[in-house]
């Protein structure tokens, strides 16, 4: 089971470091994403990483202000979200891709997902 901890409530222009760990479960072959779904809205896309961490994947509405990350030693992947917008407010959710050595932007190829984070970002 996939943990995701580290949302919260930050004002517009802040920072939120997210992380999922997977405890007792190694996922170092696979790519990690990271979705979110706000209320009304489909989930999407944010972010996915390949199983070295030599490739990544952002959305367009996140890119040049996300980091994703890993470190398979921790076996725990990290989202760093600066200059932060109330748009972005959602839950988000990490998932393992469930094909290894790929790295994929659709919802559809993972299949272990993590409970959600909650992130609120004030205006």
């Amino acid at each position: 089971q996939l943990q995701a901890s580290g949302g919260g409530l930050v004002q517009a222009g802040g920072s939120l470091r997210l992380s999922c760990t997977a405890p007792g479960r190694s996922f170092s072959s696979a790519g990690m994403g990271w979705f979110r779904q706000a209320p009304g809205k489909e989930r999407e896309f944010v972010a996915a990483i390949s199983w070295s961490g030599s490739s990544t994947s952002y959305g367009d509405s996140v890119k040049d202000r996300f980091t994703i990350s890993r470190d398979n030693g921790k076996n725990t992947v990290f989202l760093q979200m600066n200059m932060l917008k109330p748009e972005d407010t959602a839950v988000y959710y990490c998932a393992v891709d469930r094909s290894p050595f790929r790295i994929t932007r659709n919802a559809g190829d993972y299949n272990y997902w993590g409970q959600g984070t909650q992130v609120t970002v004030s205006s």
